[in-house]
């Protein structure tokens, strides 16, 4: 944890901003869910947050876009923001704020970093020339294409480039390779994964050119301070967009003072190089503090073909939390692949993950302790005796040994291996009531049989509060059926001294992950 952090126990995460020339898809979801997780795990961990997403408006893909809707391009991006919007409301995000780029905010912000960077003197004007990738919104050298048999020329991302001669403002990136490279090695952390991280070095060490950063063929963007007739660069634009949203150029701004510099910029791995290169080279030049890491995290392939609208196979959130519920598809996307990994999603994949995980796991273990509780302790949470080392065991999984594996793993984005730490307690809670047979000491011991559930439900409690940043509404109403109260379901309460309390009347029990059937095979 950083000194800062120490401090005042402050968190800032943002997402990319979503490009707006099309629907939101899987990929996006995927992004802000896994955003979304942290953030409310560092809360219930005690730290102010903010969470940060939103929509990257400019650029000439987005122009194209909306002339070939037939729309204007505010029209266009109005509607399609609109979109994902909607998408975060569905996915019960809990971000703060909700940035556009074409919002006056951020304009007065990008035209103000531009104006430091400009009497820096890292900015100057000249013509480009140079190979241009509309899909991509960047330019590349010509060692960095491909031909195909008709002499077209393509992108690393397989999108067509187009030669472009124009006058440019450029930024003076060539001047900050080795201040980069410094960065790199002095903080390790800054670019994770590890095989990003060694991408951007490999890039940055083959020396860097200065960077075009306005344009003159279209008008659909940010326009240079007194220079007719250019825009700003999307990348300008578009990465300022983290400081607008704390109140840039008001350094001095309470959101600013608090947030800046970012804990990290959650990121697809595609565009690492504009996030770890360009972006602290800019603020570098601004003067501004450097975030603190940014993390590309891999792509979701569907049925073991990459997404793509030509194939067919772009999935929706919405769909997808139609047929699986949306808890169970943030847990899905955040257990079953590696984060920073590319992953594979499929229907079989997911309702057997969903399945065995949470309805014979976890939903299982609750139905019939609390089943178990209501039908021999007259609804009331029971009255443990003396705890046996099998129970104090069980007990010190569930209080401290959970938080601290899962605070270890999220800490450093590892969700799938902070979701283990949680099964094991679920795996082993469910083994604890095989091994101890609370039905059968009903006969036998009934006092026993008492402390074995009291356990039970002390553990689920644990469960609830822990799983709430992965599956908030499943784990309120888990925590709702042990009559928790709303102010002790932060991860502090996890200790002894919150334990529950025998003798509480407990609600009548409820399922919460009933076991899903997929209609599609079954039709089959």
């Amino acid at each position: 944890m950083s000194k800062k952090q120490n401090q005042n126990k402050s968190f800032y995460i943002t997402t990319a901003i979503s490009y707006v020339n099309g629907s939101p898809h899987l990929g996006h979801a995927y992004e802000a869910i896994a955003s979304d997780v942290l953030a409310r795990f560092k809360r219930l961990d005690g730290f102010d947050v903010y969470f940060l997403t939103g929509t990257d408006e400019h650029g000439q893909k987005v122009e194209k876009s909306a002339r070939d809707a037939g729309m204007d391009p505010q029209e266009f991006c109005d509607k399609i923001a609109a979109e994902f919007e909607a998408m975060s409301k569905i996915l019960d995000l809990s971000n703060d704020d909700f940035i556009r780029t074409t919002q006056e905010r951020h304009k007065e912000a990008s035209r103000a970093i531009w104006k430091k960077m400009l009497d820096k003197g890292d900015i100057y004007v000249d013509k480009y020339a140079g190979w241009y990738s509309v899909r991509d919104e960047a330019f590349f050298a010509e060692d960095e294409l491909s031909k195909d048999d008709q002499g077209n020329r393509f992108a690393p991302s397989g999108a067509e480039v187009i030669w472009v001669e124009e006058p440019s403002y450029f930024f003076k990136l060539s001047a900050y390779e080795d201040r980069l490279l410094a960065l790199y090695e002095q903080n390790q952390d800054f670019i994770q994964p590890a095989s990003r991280r060694n991408e951007i070095i490999s890039f940055v060490k083959q020396g860097l050119h200065d960077l075009s950063v306005s344009r003159t063929s279209f008008d659909w963007g940010v326009k240079v301070p007194d220079a007719e007739g250019h825009i700003m660069y999307v990348w300008v634009d578009a990465l300022t967009n983290y400081i607008t949203a704390l109140g840039y150029p008001d350094t001095d701004a309470p959101l600013f003072k608090k947030f800046w510099p970012a804990d990290v910029h959650m990121i697809g791995k595609d565009i690492i190089r504009f996030h770890a290169v360009y972006w602290p080279a800019f603020l570098m030049s601004a003067g501004l503090d450097l975030p603190k890491q940014v993390f590309g995290h891999g792509f979701l392939n569907i049925e073991g073909q990459k997404m793509s609208k030509s194939i067919g196979n772009v999935l929706s959130p919405i769909d997808l939390v139609s047929v699986f519920g949306l808890d169970q598809l943030r847990y899905f996307l955040l257990r079953e692949v590696p984060f920073g990994n590319d992953g594979n999603f499929t229907r079989k994949l997911a309702f057997e993950r969903i399945n065995a995980d949470l309805a014979n796991g976890l939903g299982n273990l609750c139905q019939r302790s609390l089943s178990m509780i209501a039908k021999n302790c007259d609804g009331k949470l029971p009255q443990p005796a003396a705890f046996t080392p099998e129970d104090l065991g069980l007990l010190t999984e569930a209080r401290t040994i959970m938080l601290e594996s899962m605070r270890e793993h999220f800490n450093v984005l590892q969700f799938s291996k902070g979701l283990e730490a949680v099964w094991r307690v679920v795996v082993a809670a469910n083994g604890y009531i095989d091994v101890q047979a609370p039905w059968k000491l009903k006969k036998e011991d009934p006092a026993r049989m008492q402390t074995v559930l009291y356990v039970l439900a002390e553990v689920i409690r644990c469960l609830g509060i822990i799983i709430q940043p992965v599956m908030p509404a499943s784990s309120t109403q888990i925590l709702d059926q042990l009559c928790i109260p709303a102010d002790q379901r932060g991860f502090a309460h996890l200790s002894e001294a919150y334990a529950l309390k025998a003798g509480i009347a407990l609600p009548q029990p409820q399922g919460v992950f009933p076991r899903l059937v997929d209609d599609a095979e079954a039709a089959a």
